[in-house]
């Protein structure tokens, strides 16, 4: 029920002149094709269409009260519009009458009795603007759709007068001169910013006179007011100073936009083709069907996505639709793996086995079904069984008939069904690699139906690549099933080794080895065959790690079971193989050299006195101009130490000491001052401080003195620390104590010193043509006694005294105190003699050599260094098990140490003779035991692996 009328507004008078006149009014509107607002509402007040008919009418119609100023306003003033946004209702009001009665053509066909504009111009268009009886096609320009937006939010509601010819920019620049009387400030439309006044220089002298004010103000521009004696063109703030001086803008490049063409822009080209269609079939009076609100066929709807999409399309039986889905599943399973999984697909995983199941159709007359109910179905040939897994499928498949197919020619049949099949185990493989989908599949039976029929196909090329999927589904999902050793993917994995596919054989073993790893059961590995255990170990001497590390897990697993043990001991290369694992225990091995501290460093004590320059440095020194003269001679004579100090008067009196005898009045000694200042300027930690106490000291902290200059390419002098016996004083009470006082000469290179210790100190005579010394001992008798004074030396005073040095061996003896400059100092070092106590000495190390191999992010033993460990481990702690003797294999054991596997010096009683383990302990591990023991001292991180199987070794009688 609607709810009740309520009380019509007392502002429009129901007269039956009004209903007349609104009768007649929707007539013409009918007829004109137009739309008439019965009451329309400007504000909160319902309008009158006679009245506000009428009043226009009396003021000379639309176009009359148009062009009046501010017309509309007055007129809504009159209808009790209300005083809040005058403009906003004035405009409303205006566009009231221009849609009802003048946009109508009504006012124009009755009152002005004249042909009305077509309605393009009239209905189309909003009130803005007036002048509508003389509106034509031609003269008209239709607003865009920005004006009409401003003009439906009240902008510019009340322009009247001249604004149909006049531009937005005149308009903006209908400014009345500033001091002016006139303008449109009784509109009560906002003033425009006044303008902007340029600043005027004041070009008079700025020397203020005796007779000017006291305050100094700048120049301020004059406020024009309306005066005789005022002239725009001579004021630079007026319009007509503005226009007069106008300059043009400089030309800005053209926007230039390109044709809409079928070529550049299609799409756009079409919906154009379309309006004009539309616009064209409007003229002529034609009505266009539009959809609007209708959903079309492929519109308004998506569908499922692409996941539910590819899962319907799989479960279909239409071909077309199985390839769509397998080609977008191969896809998604390879990018999306991690986020595709079967438990959120219900029946994806049934509707890919089902696929793949489709290969043996394609070389054997069968359609394979898959049972879940025990009614006895499963016993046929064609039946697996769905619940627990057929158990003679090798038998079934032996049983089939094999169809005649050619391996270099297939049928586009058999290739679009074989793609197919090979696209769903793809996608199997893809999506097990998931920790989540692999443990999903492996509790579906009719998935190790398929491994098997899989693994037992007709040996031809084109089931090569399905294979190799089923391989990798094998491995990944063996590590949930317990593996009996009749269980038929038992049998067919253990059959791949038999092979000679590199990749079959890799991926089988891998399959073998995470049997049951996920499970609280043990894999037993049991029912291989010696020869298939022959051909893994062989295939651990290869150059493959990749194979060699599934070998090596293999044998992990096959050897921690005792009756295994003896399997491998049936084989004669089983000393081989034990050399090969005890091989691959240093596998990539890498050369670490660590040292350690045994001697700590011995720091050389700080010299007492300012070391003496040599001559050829001073030399050298007295080229330079001060400060870097004195610069130099700190360099060679003082090195920088945080912990020790000089004074300053020490420091500036050897200065003065040295170059006070060079000194010229061109080349003068620097100021005391100066020259301490260019201490802290050459080493960069020395500062001048004062050491406050009783006496004031002033210090330079941060230097300290040489034991030995250096030249200014930083060379360090040798000094010279031959004793040479002091003249005795008048003083000594004993006859004969002389005390020994060192020579102190500084020389560069080591054979200067020693033709300075030859010549200064031993007094050895050089050639006649002096070019080298003469060394040879004198036929008479010796007329000097050569020892050896160097430092504390006492090599002559220990001889024999029978014994006299000859020159030569006494020159060779200094050689011995000279410093070493070869490649081989470190190791003469260790032999030469002390050269005095104020020597440095750098730390020892020892180095210790490490083959460590690889680890894991913990540090631990990882890869085929760590496996070979653990299998050699498993041989030894089970080898004292066995119940085989080592003499009762009836074979030849190769070792590859000696003959018969004895070590040398074994005779063959002790090496074959011993019953049990003990026996083959020996046989196995004594050739080796050594290299076991290099493994444990230089390998850290199978140390402690290596500790373990050495202990178990002794423990057996290894």
């Amino acid at each position: 029920m609607a709810p009740p009328r309520g009380p019509r507004e007392p502002s429009i008078d129901r007269k039956p002149e009004y209903e007349a006149f609104m009768e007649d009014l929707a007539a013409y509107h009918e007829k004109r094709g137009t739309t008439l607002d019965r009451e329309p509402r400007v504000g909160s007040r319902r309008v009158d269409l006679l009245k506000l008919y009428n009043a226009v009418v009396a003021r000379g119609g639309y176009d009359s009260v148009s062009v009046e100023k501010l017309a509309w306003r007055k007129l809504g003033q009159e209808f009790s519009l209300g005083t809040t946004n005058l403009p906003a209702l004035a405009f409303n009001l205006k566009s009231t009458y221009y849609k009802n009665l003048a946009d109508s053509a009504y006012e124009i066909t009755n009152i002005h009795k004249r042909e009305p504009p077509p309605k393009e111009i009239l209905e189309d268009v909003t009130a803005r603007g007036a002048d509508l009886l003389n509106r034509t096609l031609e003269n008209y320009k239709i607003p865009g759709s920005r004006e009409s937006g401003n003009l439906a939010n009240g902008q510019d509601s009340d322009i009247s007068g001249d604004e149909v010819t006049r531009t937005p920019k005149e308009e903006k620049m209908d400014i009345d001169d500033p001091g002016s009387g006139g303008g449109r400030v009784t509109r009560g439309l906002r003033q425009a910013p006044p303008q902007r006044v340029l600043f005027q220089p004041d070009v008079s002298s700025s020397r203020q006179t005796r007779h000017s004010s006291g305050n100094m103000n700048s120049p301020q521009p004059t406020a024009a007011t309306p005066s005789a004696s005022y002239s725009s063109s001579s004021n630079p703030n007026s319009m007509s100073f503005t226009i007069a001086n106008y300059e043009p803008r400089p030309q800005m490049p053209l926007t230039l936009r390109p044709v809409i063409t079928p070529s550049n822009n299609p799409e756009l080209f079409k919906k154009k083709q379309e309006i004009l269609k539309e616009t064209a079939a409007t003229k002529a009076g034609r009505t266009v069907p539009t959809y609007k609100g209708m959903m079309l066929p492929g519109t308004g709807f998506d569908g499922p996505n692409i996941y539910v999409r590819t899962l319907l399309a799989l479960r279909s039986s239409i071909p077309e639709e199985q390839d769509y889905a397998l080609h977008h599943l191969v896809k998604i399973s390879h990018e999306r793996g991690d986020k595709y999984k079967f438990d959120a697909f219900p029946g994806l995983a049934e509707g890919l086995i089902d696929r793949v199941l489709e290969v043996s159709s394609l070389f054997y007359d069968v359609k394979w079904e898959v049972s879940f109910k025990d009614d006895g179905s499963m016993h046929e040939t064609r039946t697996l069984d769905g619940m627990n897994g057929t158990s003679d499928i090798l038998r079934r498949l032996g049983a089939l008939t094999e169809r005649e197919t050619r391996d270099d020619m297939e049928t586009e049949e058999f290739s679009r069904k074989l793609n197919q099949v090979n696209e769903a185990g793809l996608v199997i493989r893809n999506m097990v690699m998931l920790e989540e989908n692999a443990s999903y599949l492996s509790r579906l039976s009719p998935i190790r139906d398929f491994i098997c029929i899989a693994l037992n196909l007709p040996t031809q090329p084109a089931v090569v690549e399905l294979k190799h999927y089923a391989l990798d589904i094998a491995e990944q999902l063996t590590k949930y099933w317990a593996l009996e050793t009749e269980d038929p993917l038992y049998q067919s994995l253990l059959a791949q080794l038999d092979g000679m596919d590199r990749g079959a054989i890799l991926t089988a073993l891998r399959a073998i080895s995470r049997i049951s790893m996920n499970l609280n059961e043990n894999n037993h590995l049991k029912g291989i065959s010696l020869a298939s255990v022959q051909h893994i170990c062989e295939w651990t001497l290869l150059d493959d790690e990749e194979l060699v590390h599934a070998c090596l897990d293999f044998l992990y697993q096959f050897t921690a079971v005792v009756e295994n043990v003896e399997i491998i001991l049936q084989m004669p290369s089983i000393g081989s193989l034990i050399n090969q694992l005890v091989r691959l225990l240093l596998h990539g091995a890498k050369e670490e050299e660590r040292r350690s501290m045994i001697k700590r460093a011995v720091k050389e004590p700080a010299a007492t006195n300012i070391p003496n320059i040599p001559r050829d440095l001073l030399d050298q020194l007295l080229k330079y101009e001060e400060p870097e003269r004195s610069a130099h001679w700190l360099r060679a004579c003082f090195e920088e130490d945080l912990t020790s100090d000089i004074t300053q008067i020490a420091l500036w009196q050897a200065y003065q000491s040295r170059f006070a005898t060079y000194t010229t009045p061109q080349k003068l000694l620097l100021p005391a001052a100066e020259f301490i200042k260019n201490v802290s300027t050459t080493f960069s930690g020395a500062n001048a401080q004062v050491l406050n106490g009783p006496v004031q000291k002033f210090i330079i902290k941060g230097i300290r003195p040489r034991h030995a200059p250096m030249d200014p390419k930083g060379r360090t002098y040798q000094r010279c620390l031959w004793q040479t016996p002091s003249p005795p004083s008048s003083t000594s009470a004993t006859p004969g104590a002389e005390k020994e006082k060192e020579c102190g000469e500084f020389v560069l290179k080591p054979k200067q010193m020693w033709e300075h210790i030859l010549t200064t100190h031993l007094l050895i005579p050089k050639s006649p043509d002096g070019s080298y010394y003469d060394l040879t001992p004198s036929t008479t008798s010796l007329v000097h006694t050569y020892t050896c004074h160097w430092s504390t030396c006492q090599h002559f005073s220990l001889a024999s005294s029978n014994s006299t040095p000859t020159p030569y061996e006494a020159g060779m003896h200094i050689k011995t105190h000279l410093p070493d400059t070869s490649k081989k100092f470190s190791l003469k070092a260790k032999h030469n003699r002390s050269t005095g106590p104020g020597v440095h000495r750098d730390p020892e190390y020892q180095s210790q050599i490490w083959l460590n191999t690889q680890v894991d992010e913990r540090g631990d033993a990882a890869g085929l260094p760590l496996t070979s460990a653990l299998v050699l481990r498993n041989v030894a702690r089970n080898l004292p098990k066995v119940s085989i003797s080592s003499s009762s294999t009836g074979s030849r054991v190769e070792t590859g140490l000696g003959v018969d596997g004895m070590v040398d010096g074994e005779t063959e009683g002790e090496g074959k003779g011993e019953a049990g383990g003990n026996g083959w302990m020996r046989t196995l591990f004594a050739p080796v035991r050594g290299r076991l023991w290099f493994v444990m001292a230089h390998n850290r991180p199978l140390a402690g692996y290596m500790a373990d199987l050495t202990g178990v070794i002794a423990a057996g009688g290894g």
